[in-house]
């Protein structure tokens, strides 16, 4: 791992380690002034991957910060979810990819490869040979020697275009292929315009009918040579083709060192938006001065954030992670010839006036990618919002996990939980009442849900078991529904979230309404065992009882997982299992509880399982979101230097810019999210009360431009490896006792000061008063 490390460094960066370890810090700062921030990241970080074991399960996405489309070099199989792993031997392509996670996998995609010699049109035959070594991934371009061919291939991103730039040897033989891919498409060649134009369907779902990719690419130089093939077969002179999986290659004579660059754009809408698309963000300019700009692009958003440690690989963790946060989720809209935004609806397929975004999973990103926006990218954060508003419009419901519209995958009603808090914390410019109007659906009935092509109800989109839920106050275990105490524990996080929302919009019989069933999580209390479990509809207890069998009554975890998962009332927790020190016992116990499991339900070892299993953490199941937020709850008992102490082990534990610096699935920059505000020092446990948890921030100084123009510079004296507790805590020159910040001190810019050192100080914050915010707590 190191010498991987190493490599990434480069020049600059190597001179940066031996200056900081060598020489004054003045010379280290010096040197780092040097970097851009966006040559921090790797792009690499979470490659190291497979279907059993996640450090990530990311690929080196080439992009802008939320442009429509990516674009990844491909290593693996044909059609599988893992296109890109650090171990892979070859390289077949390099695509433009939608996909938010392997589970989900991709849509829309279509490759380009370059050749020499005989044509190779079979993914598994064409692939080429390569090394990290002569492997540059950076997040506005890409650069890859491919052996076998003796030609070096580069691509570089817009929003919705990107260029190409093959090197190639001497050559009679010299070919760039494009790849339609699977699932249905269309390639035309057009030789007198040099441009193959054509559209891909390729899909797993969450599209209408008539969802089509256009794309246009258009070459500098003449072919010798224009075909096009089908299937595996080879290709003839056909300059048009259209099938379930077409493709087509261009020839050229080549010297030595000779350049082929090719424009690329795509649309969701039309051909005639490819183009434009294409002319308004490639128009005539360079590959270099594509690049330049997708680099200005990255440079702008991740220098929102600065921050100043002597250890570079800190800083290259952080930024890495920054990156993965600004990528999800995805534009979706285009720009029409009039500069108007417009877009395809992926829920009724229909051309439409206004924004939307796709390919998120709300059960990750509600807990700490959302409040991120909110905080830093308010604008934006409005703007995903009037696309909720068009979603709803367009579907009847609100999206739960959307690639690119409606998926049966995950539970929950988490929707809720970013809307309400985005509005709490002053998020302005869209239409709240629509979407309150869409909340309340998802709380009231489960008829009427989408279904899928086979006709299947879409049991993610809504509140599967609403009816039950609203009855008994909890999603009996005996009726047939799965996940139940899981469902259960977050419908009332949602209810909360709609009850805040809902006190905000003066809908005082709602507020109350909702906030008394965000208390429900006390019906799966079992007082004998001490945690959540599931429950029969007539009252009675599941049996037998297994706290430490996975899924079953809850999603990816356990019992010892989930009864952590009642952010709005954590006092109400803490005094259902006794007060206190019996909480924080059982916190402790988390930590320390060898791993030990029962996957019986699944029938096998998730990767989730397994992913707690090794990190010898006990039963802390960091990979996976249910628990991530547990570590901060020491705030709420008394005995926040806990908080600290967990918070700084994970990051150094768990997290590191290298292809395996992810400890489970990153799930659209949740787990991204997590280090960011971690490493900051603070996080998000609840939404919808403008409060963040206290932690343990990870460097000397961080200084962010808030988006007001104001910059809130947080302090960190003393701060190192050793010294990981807070001594005390000052925000604008006042001490505080308090183990949370709010939002609203926060937005207003000005100076957080932590000193820190290297013993527990156990009179900070210690006093009830200084807990963060729960239901059942007094009022502040």
């Amino acid at each position: 791992m190191k010498t991987i490390r190493k490599m990434m460094l480069g020049a600059a960066a190597s001179a940066l380690l031996l200056t900081s370890v060598g020489t004054p810090a003045a010379l280290a700062q010096s040197a780092a002034n040097q970097i851009a921030l966006v040559d921090y990241v790797n792009p690499l970080m979470g490659t190291d991957s497979s279907y059993r074991l996640s450090y990530g399960n990311t690929y080196p996405a080439v992009a802008v910060p939320f442009g429509m489309n990516s674009w990844t070099p491909v290593t693996g199989e044909p059609g599988s979810g893992w296109g890109y792993t650090y171990d892979g031997e070859k390289i077949s392509g390099i695509k433009q990819t939608h996909q938010p996670s392997p589970w989900m996998n991709d849509y829309a995609a279509f490759a380009l490869m370059a050749e020499t010699g005989p044509v190779k049109v079979k993914q598994q035959e064409r692939g080429s040979w390569f090394s990290h070594k002569a492997e540059v991934a950076r997040p506005y371009s890409y650069k890859v020697y491919l052996a076998d061919y003796d030609v070096t291939a580069e691509v570089a991103p817009t929003e919705r275009a990107a260029q190409f730039r093959f090197t190639f040897p001497e050559s009679d033989d010299a070919h760039i292929l494009l790849d339609g891919l699977a699932g249905g498409s269309m390639v035309k060649v057009d030789v007198k315009s040099r441009r193959i134009t054509g559209y891909v369907r390729n899909n797993h779902g969450g599209v209408p009918d008539n969802f089509h990719n256009y794309f246009v690419a258009e070459f500098d130089r003449d072919f010798t040579l224009a075909r096009t093939w089908a299937g595996e077969n080879a290709p003839t002179n056909e300059l048009a083709r259209e099938g379930d999986h077409v493709g087509a290659v261009l020839s050229f004579k080549t010297k030595k060192g000779d350049k082929v660059h090719v424009r690329v754009a795509s649309s969701f809408i039309s051909p005639e938006q490819a183009l434009l698309n294409l002319r308004s963000e490639i128009g005539s300019d360079s590959f270099d001065t594509t690049q330049a700009k997708a680099k200005a692009a990255w440079e702008k958003e991740l220098s929102r954030i600065r921050v100043t440690d002597p250890d570079p690989e800190k800083i290259r963790t952080f930024y890495s992670s920054l990156y993965r946060m600004l990528q999800f989720p995805r534009v979706f809209y285009e720009k029409d010839a009039n500069g108007k935004i417009v877009h395809y609806s992926p829920y009724d397929g229909k051309v439409h006036d206004g924004y939307m975004f796709t390919d998120n999973g709300f059960w990750d990103t509600w807990r700490a990618v959302f409040p991120f926006f909110a905080l830093m990218y308010p604008e934006l954060d409005s703007q995903i919002m009037q696309g909720l508003v068009n979603t709803y419009k367009q579907g009847g419901w609100l999206p739960e996990w959307a690639s690119p519209g409606y998926r049966n995958v995950m539970i929950g009603s988490n929707s809720a939980n970013l809307i309400a808090d985005a509005y709490f914390n002053g998020v302005r410019g869209f239409d709240v009442e629509t979407l309150y109007e869409a909340m309340i659906k998802n709380a009231t009935t489960s008829e009427g849900r989408p279904r899928d092509k086979a006709g299947k109800v879409i049991a993610a989109v809504g509140r599967e078991g609403a009816e039950y839920y609203n009855r008994l106050g909890y999603v009996p275990y005996d009726v047939g529904i799965n996940e139940n105490a899981a469902r259960t524990l977050e419908y009332a996080t949602a209810d909360f979230s709609i009850a805040q929302l809902a006190k905000l919009l003066g809908k005082e019989g709602d507020a109350k309404k909702y906030r008394e069933r965000a208390l429900n999580y006390q019906k799966l209390y079992d007082n004998q065992s001490g945690w959540i479990r599931g429950r029969n509809q007539d009252g009675s207890w599941s049996t037998p009882f297994n706290p430490y069998k996975w899924g079953d009554a809850f999603t990816e975890g356990n019992a010892l997982h989930y009864s952590w998962a009642v952010m709005q009332d954590v006092q109400g927790l803490m005094n259902l299992m006794g007060g206190r020190e019996k909480f924080v016992e059982r916190l402790d116990a988390i930590f320390t509880t060898p791993p030990i499991f029962d996957e019986s339900y699944y029938g096998q070892v998730i990767h989730e399982i397994r992913e707690m299993q090794i990190v010898d953490m006990g039963q802390y199941a960091h990979g996976n979101q249910p628990i991530q937020h547990m570590p901060y709850l020491y705030n709420w008992a008394g005995a926040p230097w806990k908080t600290q102490h967990h918070v700084r082990d994970i990051m150094a534990k768990l997290y590191s810019s290298a292809p395996d610096g992810y400890p489970g699935d990153e799930d659209n920059g949740q787990t991204s999210a997590w280090y960011v505000f971690s490493a900051l020092g603070f996080y998000p446990v609840a939404s919808a009360t403008g409060e963040y948890a206290i932690g343990s921030p990870l460097f000397q100084k961080a200084e962010l431009t808030m988006p007001n123009g104001k910059t809130l510079t947080i302090n960190a004296k003393n701060n190192s490896d050793a010294n990981i507790y807070l001594q005390s805590v000052a925000l604008g020159g006042k001490p505080l006792t308090k183990t949370y910040f709010t939002h609203r001190a926060l937005s207003q810019g000005g100076t957080v000061d932590f000193v820190m050192r290297a013993t527990p100080n156990k009179q900070w914050g210690t006093a009830p008063a200084d807990a963060p915010f729960s239901i059942s707590a007094p009022s502040k």
